[in-house]
């Protein structure tokens, strides 16, 4: 049975093939070919992937991820479509579901929303639960540079804190937007805000989500 990150996995690459390495995406600096070189990276060069979170090899991840990025662009898509090596922990289907599905769905969508015909990307209810309950689990992380208390909020009325605090700030949206608005992408995702206006534009405009 297909997982969904091996769903998002080919969706991404898909996207990234689609719009050509020159193409921006919603990560700044980064046009299509940067992005696709951080996936393969990240995957398939652990002994440089470890500068996405910690600052002391971020040097030695911007240096090696320049390299892939000036390997042929299409050997890049196929690196991302057959995943990473045969041995890699990424390969165990569980291991593979919680370090990618949320992955893969943010830079697809880094890909799809940074073009300038982009329309939203329909999900089914399934998707919506697994990405909702991996954002249940990450929101406090995810929110705690917040400037003001942060409520995530599904049309359901089901919540999760983000972030304690006052005055509070209520984000609601489907899981997908709220996914992209928790990981930083707030400008790009489909939600309405609740709360006092200052606190509200702070939110909007704070740097939240993973650091980097």
């Amino acid at each position: 049975m297909s997982t969904h990150a091996k769903r998002e996995r080919l969706i991404l690459a898909d996207l990234l093939e689609s719009v050509g390495p020159d193409a921006p995406t919603l990560c700044e600096g980064w046009r299509a070919r940067d992005l696709a070189a951080h996936v393969v990276v990240r995957e398939r060069r652990p002994d440089a992937a470890g500068g996405i979170l910690l600052g002391p090899l971020k040097g030695r991840l911007e240096r090696v991820q320049s390299e892939f990025a000036a390997k042929p662009y299409e050997e890049l898509i196929q690196l991302i479509r057959t995943g990473p090596p045969r041995l890699s922990p990424m390969n165990v289907k569980l291991v593979d579901e919680a370090a990618n599905t949320v992955e893969f769905y943010v830079h697809a969508e880094d890909v799809r929303r940074a073009q300038p015909d982009w329309t939203p990307r329909p999900l089914d209810r399934v998707f919506e639960d697994a990405l909702w309950a991996r954002l249940e689990r990450a929101a406090r992380m995810l929110g705690r540079r917040s400037p003001a208390g942060l409520v995530l909020r599904r049309p359901d009325g089901r919540t999760v804190v983000a972030h304690r605090g006052a005055p509070v700030v209520t984000v609601t949206g489907g899981p997908g937007e709220l996914t992209m608005f928790a990981l930083g992408r707030q400008n790009a995702a489909q939600v309405d805000l609740e709360g006092e206006p200052e606190a509200v534009e702070k939110v909007r405009s704070s740097r939240i989500g993973l650091p980097g």
